[in-house]
């Protein structure tokens, strides 16, 4: 059997970092297996849906190297799902409903304030063809629920083990609202069954989702997928991320300078059993990741330690892959060699980059010594006549030491912020052979 995951992202928002976990599950899981894997959009909101959101979906995935093998789009299978809705309704599995959201809402308060679950009533079962003629002659167009069989449905978990859910405890799931769309559960079911879906893992907030849709698979004749229910992701708080929750975003995550396999090595492992290990590419997480070694508790996601798995991914690039950037930036390529031994322990982030090849093109822009100033003119007269090498920061500063006496600090900082414009940086010995242009005093 081929495996077949999918990720189903609505396009009514940026992605975060919880949405993009639920994707590198589902992505790992069918790469690791040699399965496929399915990009499908689920737009059947079609006055949140925007081409913005879809488009900025699509950039996020392909910036994390996250490779879909189709696409699909529910708002162009509506045509599916009236088939699958009269199929029900003829089975009598499917009946309309007129209440307002207002009646209903009310209702939910009186049965908590009387200490009772909130569960529908079913009272629309009840009402008689006259009824529901006199509702619609009145401009109510009905919402329609599936008539659930209130038992017990089960199945084992690839993360959080067996499962029960009693579905008489839970509401007959509304499939349309009275405007006509389509809701999760039937468009969701309808294409796990029509695009082959073999394996599902998405939130625990899902689960009871999971327990309607397996019956409803089962009406359907259908086979069942295998489930997987991660932890949720929260902040350092406890508070739930969501895709309006702007920090997190991965656009914001991409424009900040964070590597995209530092993204991918932290969410592969976080609420794991497994320590947070740096990779370079996805090859090198299959072995790494299993599904059953992950905690079905909330985990939280420190922003930080993002950052600082992001500068050891960097510090860790080798030359054969940083290539294209010091291409791009003009670095000659006789230069990328030292220019990279000397540069990659000393950045964060790629912008970095550029900004020390600036430093050695155009020496600093701007330059504060003050008292210092006395002290780097004689130093500078004592600077060796360029070409520089490896050799000339201790040639230069044993000179400066011996004719001024300074050592430590005193002797190297004021000599690095002429050079530099900075107090810290990269390792001066490698630095000076790169220098273009020594700053006159």
């Amino acid at each position: 059997m081929t495996i077949q995951t999918r990720f189903a992202p609505s396009p009514t928002g940026y992605l975060h970092v919880g949405n993009i976990r639920t994707a590198l599950f589902n992505y790992l899981i069918a790469r690791k297996n040699g399965g496929k894997f399915l990009l499908r959009i689920d737009d059947t909101d079609l006055e949140r849906s925007s081409q913005l959101f879809e488009d900025s979906i699509k950039k996020d995935l392909e910036w994390l190297g996250i490779e879909w093998d189709s696409t699909e789009k529910q708002s162009l299978r509506f045509d599916r799902y009236h088939e699958v809705l009269n199929k029900l309704k003829s089975d009598e599995r499917l009946y309309p409903c007129f209440e307002t959201t207002n009646e209903l809402e009310l209702r939910r308060k009186k049965l908590l304030n009387m200490g009772k679950p909130p569960v529908y009533d079913r009272s629309a079962l009840n009402l008689s063809d006259e009824m529901k003629e006199k509702f619609r002659s009145e401009g109510k167009e009905p919402y329609w629920r599936f008539l659930l069989q209130q038992h017990k449905v089960q199945w084992n978990d690839q993360i959080i083990g067996n499962i029960s859910v009693d579905l008489a405890s839970v509401s007959d799931p509304v499939f349309v609202k009275e405007d006509g769309q389509f809701l999760y559960t039937i468009a969701s079911v309808c294409d796990d069954i029509d695009f082959g879906i073999t394996h599902v893992i998405r939130g625990s907030d899902h689960v009871t989702n999971t327990a309607t849709q397996i019956q409803l698979l089962e009406t359907m004749k259908s086979t069942i997928p295998t489930y997987g229910h991660h932890s949720l992701l929260t902040g350092l708080t406890g508070n739930n991320l969501s895709k309006r929750f702007g920090s997190l975003a991965l656009r914001d995550l991409r424009f900040s300078g964070v590597e995209p396999m530092a993204i991918v090595s932290m969410l592969s492992a976080l609420g794991s059993s497994k320590a947070i290990r740096i990779f370079h590419s996805f090859e090198e997480i299959y072995d790494n990741f299993e599904l059953s070694s992950f905690s079905s508790a909330p985990t939280k996601f420190d922003p930080d330690l993002l950052h600082n798995i992001s500068t050891k991914v960097l510090h860790s690039i080798s030359l054969p892959t940083i290539k294209d950037d010091l291409k791009e930036i003009g670095i000659p390529e006789n230069k990328f060699i030292p220019f990279w031994e000397m540069a990659r322990d000393s950045i964060t982030k790629r912008q970095d980059i550029m900004e020390i090849w600036n430093l050695c093109k155009n020496g600093p822009s701007v330059v504060e010594l003050n008292e210092d100033t006395p002290y780097v003119k004689i130093a500078f007269e004592l600077l060796p006549v360029p070409p520089h090498d490896e050799k000339t920061w201790k040639i230069w500063t044993d000179k400066v030491s011996e004719a001024t006496g300074r050592k430590g600090k005193a002797l190297f900082k004021p000599l690095r912020q002429a050079l530099t414009g900075k107090n810290v940086g990269p390792d001066m010995s490698k630095l000076m052979p790169l220098l273009q242009k020594i700053p006159s005093l």
